[in-house]
């Protein structure tokens, strides 16, 4: 028996993405849904990925798999720490990168359509085919519909060209406390705690040094 993965809304401007498992033996099906909140303000830090795994491990364990089953994934790249975590649990030989189609990707895709509908928003008859289009009909449902950004995935670098996004990619300072000096001072970025900051004066004496290869002499 094989347990199938997918996922469906990665490349939609709404909601969060439809991740999905379909064993094909039973007709069972389950999914569950990465929160949009990913594709937000820290979209950059792709925790999008991490969550991606604890979901398709979650969703791997409902089934019970046999010791026999194996497990087929998508090749997206919503899926590469995902499958490298589900092979260090069931082995390298029961995982297996594939390009899904067919019933699995109809019932993930059903189920994305559901949730943006539960949004209110009716999705074009046509949007696999015009990706495009249906791009622009979300942004125009999001534009007539403002308090409805919250469903969406504003954290797109390409959406900070479209006057409707703006906000979201304004530029931002957080003050810190500099490594070295101690003095505060801001950078552009959200610090963590298990890295070291620097202020300007300090940053230079721990820039990445570049190597240039060594002249030769004849």
């Amino acid at each position: 028996m094989t347990v199938i993965v997918d996922d469906a809304g990665s490349g939609d401007l709404l909601h969060g993405v439809v991740v999905g498992a379909y064993r094909e033996e039973t007709g069972e099906f389950k999914y569950d849904l990465i929160d949009v909140k990913f594709y937000q303000e820290n979209f950059r830090e792709k925790e999008y990925l991490k969550e991606s795994s604890r979901i398709v491990a979650k969703l791997v364990e409902w089934f019970k798999l046999k010791p026999d089953e194996s497990i087929h994934i998508c090749q997206g790249c919503i899926f590469d720490v995902a499958a490298e975590d589900l092979k260090k649990i069931y082995g390298e030989d029961r995982v297996k990168r594939i390009r899904v189609i067919g019933e699995t990707q109809r019932l993930v895709e059903i189920a994305y359509l559901d949730e943006i509908r539960n949004l209110g928003y009716e999705p074009l008859a046509e949007r696999e085919e015009k990706r495009g289009k249906s791009f622009f009909h979300m942004m125009r449902w999001l534009k007539n519909n403002p308090e409805m950004l919250r469903y969406a995935k504003t954290g797109w670098p390409r959406l900070k060209n479209y006057n409707l996004f703006e906000q979201f990619h304004e530029e931002r300072v957080f003050t810190v406390t500099c490594s070295d000096c101690g003095c505060e001072c801001e950078v552009p970025f959200q610090p963590h705690a298990d890295r070291a900051v620097y202020c300007r004066k300090c940053w230079p004496a721990h820039r990445p040094q570049k190597n240039h290869p060594k002249k030769t002499t004849d």
